[in-house]
């Protein structure tokens, strides 16, 4: 695929739902019956993970509002939350309320204490993570879809199942990319024949993408 092609494409699944703020639908949607293939989750985990980024939104957002910027990413069901929180008070609940959604195991809350970004600052933060995401792919050195990549304030996390190969992989080629500002690593590292079993285990062949969170 001409790489300028593929980071243009991505950069727009990227900045879209970030106008619509429907990420996960875009996700499920669009790649969800590539993606189930090669995902080292199970099926259940996927859709639960799925079910935990929606129902945190919506406990959040009926709480908030507009008050805060607030991004949730579930990976095998350990949530990372990322945006800004007017005070310490609003950050601490928004912890509390995800570490509340059913099949939660585990909350990193990375909210910074801080008024809502700007358009420009998300669109940047969303650049980041389409050049780690197009290097990731031309490094060969593992499947990128095997990595959740998240940007906030130039700040790159990574989540995922990963052998350790995979993850010292990973971190540099986050490292080195233009742009970014930290690291923080939360993958699951695996010894090398756990991995190789994830990847040996029969897959369904599509999920549906009618699914919303």
């Amino acid at each position: 695929m001409n790489r300028k092609f593929f980071i243009g494409l991505l950069l727009g699944v990227v900045l879209l739902p970030q106008l619509q703020g429907c990420f996960p639908l875009v996700a499920a949607g669009a790649t969800g019956g590539v993606l189930v293939t090669v995902d080292r989750r199970t099926l259940g985990t996927q859709t639960e993970d799925e079910s935990i980024e929606w129902k945190a939104r919506s406990r959040v957002n009926d709480r908030f509002g507009d008050e805060t910027h607030t991004n949730f990413v579930s990976f095998n069901r350990k949530v990372l939350i990322t945006g800004e929180a007017l005070n310490e008070e609003i950050r601490s609940e928004v912890g509390r309320i995800v570490s509340g959604v059913p099949q939660v195991q585990e909350v990193q809350n990375e909210m910074a204490v801080a008024p809502n970004s700007s358009f420009a600052a998300r669109s940047n933060d969303a650049y980041i993570t389409t050049k780690v995401k197009g290097r990731l792919v031309d490094s060969k050195s593992l499947k990128a879809v095997h990595v959740k990549v998240v940007t906030e304030a130039s700040i790159v996390y990574l989540m995922g199942i990963v052998s350790q190969r995979e993850a010292d992989a990973t971190i540099q080629v986050a490292r080195t990319t233009s742009g970014v500002r930290k690291v923080v690593t939360l993958m699951e590292v695996l010894p090398d024949s756990a991995i190789r079993e994830l990847d040996r285990r029969p897959q369904p062949e599509q999920r549906s993408s009618g699914q919303q969170q």
